[in-house]
């Protein structure tokens, strides 16, 4: 994806989430430091991935499917994408956070080898306040 993407990306974002991240946001990860992933099907962008690199590890920051997609497995592949790319960038893990209460993606997350290493109270905004943060881990080292 590139910058010229913006706007596909945020009309995903703001399919996907109640309190979606900010054009600012989305821009600065297009910076080094982050690598940006989308999901195209016919020309047009179905979903994304957002990751942070740091040292070793790979964080990932956003994965959205726009809400007419979801449920086609298509979060899978681009999560599957995302795992592939890190292992072959010799990565040790990855990690993300999620809303405790997203159990669809904790389900998808804990089914691709992801565990729970801890929360983040009150990470994310919500309606009547804030919301706790799974914090999950993917150990990407396959020892012989």
């Amino acid at each position: 994806m590139s910058l010229h993407d913006l706007g596909s990306i945020l009309s995903i974002e703001r399919s996907g989430h109640a309190f979606p991240w900010t054009e600012t946001v989305f821009k600065d990860c297009f910076k080094p430091g982050y690598d940006c992933w989308g999901l195209w099907s016919g020309g047009e962008l179905h979903g994304f991935a957002i990751l942070a690199r740091q040292y070793d590890e790979l964080h990932l920051l956003n994965l959205c499917i726009h809400r007419s997609f979801q449920g086609a497995g298509l979060g899978r592949r681009l999560l599957r994408y995302a795992v592939a790319q890190a292992q072959a960038a010799s990565a040790r893990c990855m990690l993300l956070e999620v809303r405790a209460s997203n159990r669809a993606a904790i389900a998808l997350y804990v089914n691709e080898g992801f565990a729970t290493i801890g929360y983040r109270k009150d990470y994310y905004p919500a309606g009547n306040g804030r919301e706790d943060a799974q914090v999950m881990s993917l150990n990407l080292h396959h020892s012989p």
